[in-house]
């Protein structure tokens, strides 16, 4: 959400301003809200920063509709929905909080333990007993997966991550946590001040919740500046259709512009080999892949910088590569929302849904469906199934 200036803390006037601003809007129990297409998402108006949940309006010329809406104290990241309705809402990394929403509107807020930082994105377990978070150590800056009870929030059990910068994780079909160790050394007291980018060590590991944890892969690029970022779940790998094809939006870190500007943004995984996808030539995107998801066929990769939505067909034969089949053109896009998120166990068959800075577009097709101009929508947000 590259418009948003946020500032170093939110006084209490600052709080109770934006709770103000909340009374202004008609919201209710997003539990009963009509069949339109609803989101978690997370926003900003002026300074004042909010989470909850939002509607597609009546014609494509409305406005998106707030449905429900919660202040919070600093940016949201990742969100996700649990089985009986609960969200669930990350700090932005290096954050320290996770907020929980009941679908009567109740919410529950939890701070993370000392010398710990949240680093954006939460799911939820297979049995839905449990959640996991992306934390970092700040005591020696490496990843962690934090194992929460999925009623009190509170920490269970911690797990190394093998990396530094754990940032966007998923299940697997086999029970196993795919996580994204983006490999940026930060210290606490720089916050988000990226340091030592030489030394930068991104990774995509496997590892094993049934076994406490246990790191049961390690994957790398062979460009270090290259930062794995965030994750969706394809369609199955031609040659290995019990595979699928797990789809990472990349970030250059690179120290010269001319790098960064022929950096790819998409790298993908077929269980055993990682690899990038070459970009096309004069595609302006700056080494920036904001989001990324999936129909079912192809892996849709938002490239804020350039106001371009790339779509992607992931290779037929092992000695193959990834091609753009075509960049379409959208103001501001960032956003895209990812069934991986919440049914990372099914085969993607929703449509994708792309926030922008002016509108919000349904695809496959183009299509308009309301007016964002109104909210400064941040990275993320995730569908939410419809209310039976």
């Amino acid at each position: 959400m590259p418009t948003v200036t946020e500032p170093a803390s939110r006084t209490r006037r600052q709080w109770l301003q934006g709770m103000a601003l909340l009374a202004a809007w008609p919201t209710r129990p997003w539990a009963q809200a009509a069949q339109p297409p609803r989101w978690a998402a997370a926003w900003a108006v002026g300074p004042d920063l909010f989470v909850g949940v939002l509607q597609a309006p009546a014609t494509a010329t409305d406005r998106l509709q707030v449905v429900q809406a919660h202040a919070i104290p600093t940016r949201a990241h990742g969100m996700t929905q649990l089985a009986d309705g609960r969200l669930l809402f990350a700090s932005r990394r290096p954050g320290d909080w996770l907020l929980q929403l009941h679908p009567d509107g109740r919410a529950h807020w939890h701070w993370i333990e000392p010398d710990r930082a949240f680093n954006g994105h939460v799911i939820a377990s297979a049995d839905g007993r449990q959640l996991y978070t992306t934390e970092t150590d700040l005591a020696d800056s490496q990843g962690l997966i934090g194992v929460r009870d999925a009623q009190t929030l509170e920490k269970i059990a911690e797990w190394r991550t093998g990396g530094m910068d754990p940032h966007q994780l998923l299940l697997d079909r086999d029970g196993s946590l795919v996580v994204a160790n983006g490999g940026i050394p930060t210290q606490p007291e720089t916050g988000r001040r990226k340091l030592r980018l030489d030394h930068m060590d991104s990774s995509i590991v496997r590892l094993r919740p049934q076994d406490q944890g246990a790191l049961a892969g390690q994957w790398q690029l062979p460009d270090p500046r290259l930062s794995l970022r965030h994750l969706a779940w394809g369609p199955a790998v031609a040659w290995d259709p019990g595979q699928r094809w797990l789809g990472i939006a990349l970030q250059a870190e690179h120290d010269l512009a001319e790098d960064k500007l022929h950096a790819p943004v998409l790298a993908l995984f077929d269980g055993q080999r990682l690899h990038t996808a070459p970009r096309p030539t004069g595609a302006p995107w700056q080494g920036y892949g904001g989001d990324i998801s999936s129909d079912g066929h192809l892996f849709a990769v938002s490239c804020p910088r350039a106001d371009v939505l790339s779509w992607w067909q992931p290779p037929a034969t092992p000695d193959a590569a990834a091609h753009c089949l075509r960049q379409d053109a959208q103001a501001g896009v960032y956003s895209l929302s990812n069934p991986s998120v919440i049914q990372p166990l099914q085969p993607p068959r929703a449509p994708v849904w792309s926030a922008g800075t002016q509108q919000v577009l349904q695809w496959p097709g183009q299509t308009a469906i309301g007016r964002s101009d109104h909210l400064a929508l941040d990275n993320h947000w995730v569908q939410l199934p419809p209310q039976l």
